[in-house]
Order: structure tokens, then C-alpha cells, then sequence
């Protein structure tokens, strides 16, 4: 029974993080077209919010639930900034903004070892996530159970954005058809603007649920980043619901595979396996339907 439900388990935390990195990314990367290979760094970003946090507001307990708002408002003004600054004047270009993402992505991790070092801080862990729970003989962190919830609860808020407001009218409208939209008299520059911060404000959230399992490091995006763009592709571009499924399939999938075999190992076969799924789908789990003429 531990060998079935260990990575079963473990791999439903981990497939939570790779939604709060890849919610972001299906919102960017669907609507946009830019590959953002510095997203991960906006997970770096929620991991070091968190620990200073923490050094201002020495109450664990309550530093934990103050860091979320914080580091969804400090990676989504980092993602503001780099869209208004750089990647503005990359639309339909996605290689280049692959490029120019990668340098930023340097930039930020190098700038986080002069400001914070190379080895990373420790994040404490409130007194209410100390412990867990027996699953079938397994000891399930509560950490690890705080970061489904967190997850969930991102991708509920995000749902809700989409479907009962105004703005998330414009989005789907900008991602189904941009140049409709903009006869319609929308902005969409501006949605640009708060699609970017919202996308990258959700990896600053992942980077809290991150921080209290492993910690800050200068390094920790680029673990997560490649997961997360193939949890997009997988679940098909735009689409939430995809997304939820492939992050879920693909953490539990990897645990799995890492149980039985090797980290690097395990990630090579995922990586494998959903390159002959591409090949066989190439639109991915889901795709958006639009309407047009025969």
C-alpha cells in the first residue's frame, strides 16, 4: 500500500505547485503567444517575499498568511515591469521573447545571490502546518495538504475572475479573437497589462507554498519552469481546466516514475511521454473553439 499511495500523495502537492506556476502561464502564454522563460522566477521572487515576510513579522503563524497577498502583489508588479518594459515590443515574436526572457531570467537569479546569497534562507513553517496526517500508513505533511488548498483556492479565484466579471469577459474575448475585441472598443493593451500582473502574482503564490517545503533559492524557478510549460502545452493553450488535469497527471506521474527510478530519470521519461502525447494531440487535452466561416 505505501508504495501505491507515498507517490500518489506526494505527486498531488507537487502537481499543486506546478498548477500555481502553470495558471500564470496559461493566461500569458494562451492569450499573448510569449514564451516567458523568467517566469519561474516570479516563483523565486513569492520564496524570498515570504522569508522577508517573516523577518518583519516574527509570528510565524501569521507571517504565512500575510506573505500570500504580498507576494502575489510583488511578482504581479515584477511581471507588469517586465511586460511593460520588455516584452510590450515582442508581440508575435515568440522567439525572441524566449531569448530576452532567458537573459532576464539570469539577471534576476544572479541579482537574488548578490542580494540574498547562494545557498537560500529557511522558511518557517507556522505551528498550525506542524504535524500531519496518517493516509493509509503515510505521513502527509500538512504543509503539503496546505499547498493543494492554496491551489484550489487560486484556481477557484481565478475561475470566478474569468467567468463573472467584466474583465475576465475581455480576456476570453481578447484570447478567442484580439482584433475583434479591439472593434468591440476593448483595451486590449490593458488587459495585457492585468492579465500579466494576475499570471505572474499567481506564481508569487506558488512561491509561498514552495518556501515552506524547500526553503528559498536563487535557482528554485528554473526547477519548476520547463514542468510548467509542458503543463500548458499538455493541457492545451488558454484552457484551465487542462491545465488542472495535466499539472495533476503530471505530478502524480512523475512521483511515480521517481519511486521507481531516478529524479533525472523520471523527468526525462515525463518529458518523453508527453512529447509522443503532442505528437498524437498536438492541440493538447482541451482547445479553444471559435467560430468561423467554412
Amino acid at each position: 500500500m505505501d508504495a501505491f499511495t507515498t507517490p500518489l500523495l506526494t505527486g498531488t502537492s507537487t502537481g499543486a505547485i506546478l498548477l500555481l506556476a502553470a495558471l500564470g502561464l496559461t493566461l500569458t502564454f494562451g492569450q499573448m503567444g510569449v514564451i516567458n522563460m523568467a517566469h519561474g522566477e516570479f516563483l523565486m521572487a513569492g520564496a524570498y517575499t515570504t522569508y522577508l515576510t517573516q523577518q518583519v513579522v516574527t509570528n510565524t503563524d501569521v507571517s504565512i498568511l500575510l506573505a500570500i497577498p504580498v507576494a502575489f502583489v510583488v511578482a504581479g508588479l515584477l511581471g507588469v515591469a517586465l511586460e511593460g518594459g520588455i516584452i510590450q515590443w515582442m508581440y508575435k515574436r515568440p522567439l525572441d521573447t524566449l531569448l530576452v526572457t532567458v537573459g532576464v531570467s539570469m539577471v534576476l537569479q544572479q541579482l537574488a545571490k548578490d542580494l540574498f546569497g547562494a545557498q537560500g534562507d529557511p522558511v518557517h513553517e507556522p505551528s498550525w502546518l506542524d504535524g500531519s496526517i496518517d493516509v493509509f500508513g503515510y505521513n502527509w505533511p500538512y504543509t503539503r495538504i496546505f499547498t493543494i488548498v492554496l491551489a484550489l483556492i487560486a484556481l477557484a479565484g481565478l475561475s470566478a475572475l474569468l467567468r463573472y466579471t467584466s474583465f475576465g469577459r475581455q480576456i476570453r474575448a481578447t484570447v478567442q479573437n484580439r482584433d475583434l475585441a479591439e472593434t468591440m472598443g476593448i483595451s486590449t493593451r490593458r488587459v495585457d497589462r492585468i492579465t500579466f500582473f494576475v499570471g505572474s502574482g499567481l506564481a508569487g503564490i506558488g512561491g509561498v507554498a514552495i518556501s515552506l517545503s524547500s526553503g528559498t533559492n536563487p535557482t528554485l524557478g528554473s526547477t519548476y519552469i520547463i514542468p510548467a510549460f509542458l503543463v500548458v502545452v499538455a493541457g492545451g493553450l488558454g484552457q484551465l481546466k487542462g491545465t488542472v488535469i495535466a499539472a495533476f497527471l503530471i505530478g502524480v506521474l512523475t512521483a511515480y516514475l521517481t519511486d521507481w527510478f531516478s529524479g533525472s530519470i523520471a523527468q526525462v521519461i515525463t518529458f518523453a511521454l508527453i512529447v509522443v502525447f503532442l505528437q498524437i494531440r498536438p492541440q493538447g487535452l482541451f482547445t479553444v473553439r471559435t467560430r468561423g466561416l467554412a
